[in-house]
């Protein structure tokens, strides 16, 4: 469905994609996984049309997306990290401005079709600006299956929400993957990627570092990690392949020692020797 081969993309000195394949199945949630500035916005603009990549291809259901643009657009829905939501308009002015330009057919029908599917209809007068952040990337997600596109691009799709409207949302984007429809995400929330991928890449300064399942890749670093603090007040991982391993280390650190299952972010320290949470706060 969609082959990304040897993509590079520099902004100055920067070099935000640095010769990235992967290949996305049909019908899947894939998930980029990375910090900010790992490169995730930007390969999402390359792969729907909003910046030209400096070196390699991007084919999407059989087409060249440098090349052929506007069949590109026709099939793809997004979803922006950003809200560009028209905020003094009510929810089904910007559904209707957004089929009219999309020329949907039965834009009408589809609208009030949509709208019970995300269980928008209470909320259909209502203003954007008067509306939760939850129910603004409802709209936002609607507003995109509008058209019914075979491939939804999400770029960060629950940030900034509470834990509880974010599961809300994930049930929703489950929902989408079972009509058929491929899924890419980006994300740098360790939890999202496990709950929603069938499989992830991992980004680290516009690099590849590691793709697979979920399950596969903590596999492939071992599945339990113990934690403690060193001498100089330190949050130390130690990751290994078996429990008893876990527990002999345990038995030879101080109190306030954890043993706990191995997840993505661990991936992501293991392979970088950085956490995902302490680039974001740099």
């Amino acid at each position: 469905m969609i082959l990304i081969d040897n993509i590079s993309k520099t902004y100055g000195k920067t070099k935000a994609l640095d010769s990235l394949s992967l290949e996305i199945r049909q019908g899947e949630i894939f998930g980029l996984l990375g910090p900010n500035g790992a490169g995730k916005t930007t390969l999402i603009k390359i792969l729907t049309t909003l910046t030209k990549p400096d070196a390699g291809t991007c084919i999407i259901n059989g087409k060249n997306v440098i090349l052929s643009p506007q069949e590109i657009k026709s099939i793809i829905g997004v979803v922006p990290q950003e809200n560009n939501l028209e905020r003094e308009l009510t929810v089904y002015e910007n559904l209707l401005i957004y089929g009219m330009l999309h020329k949907v057919s039965e834009l009408k029908k589809k609208i009030e079709e949509i709208l019970i599917k995300m269980e928008l209809s209470s909320k259909k007068h209502s203003v954007i600006n008067t509306l939760s952040g939850g129910f603004q990337r409802r709209v936002l997600l609607a507003r995109a299956l509008l058209p019914q596109p075979k491939i939804l691009f999400l770029d960060e799709p629950s940030i900034g929400l509470d834990p509880n409207i974010r599961r809300e949302l994930w049930q929703i984007i489950r929902g989408i993957k079972s009509e058929g429809r491929t899924v890419l995400l980006t994300t740098h929330y360790i939890e999202e990627a496990e709950a929603l991928c069938d499989r992830v890449g991992i980004l680290s300064r516009g690099k590849l570092i590691a793709f697979g399942t979920p399950l596969e890749l903590k596999r492939d670093i071992g599945e339990y990690v113990v934690e403690f603090t060193d001498n100089k007040g330190r949050l130390v991982s130690e990751i290994c392949h078996s429990r008893e391993k876990a527990h002999d280390i345990a038995k030879n650190k101080n109190d306030g020692v954890t043993i706990r299952k191995s997840n993505l972010e661990d991936v992501f320290l293991k392979l970088t020797g950085e956490r995902i949470r302490d680039i974001e706060r740099e």
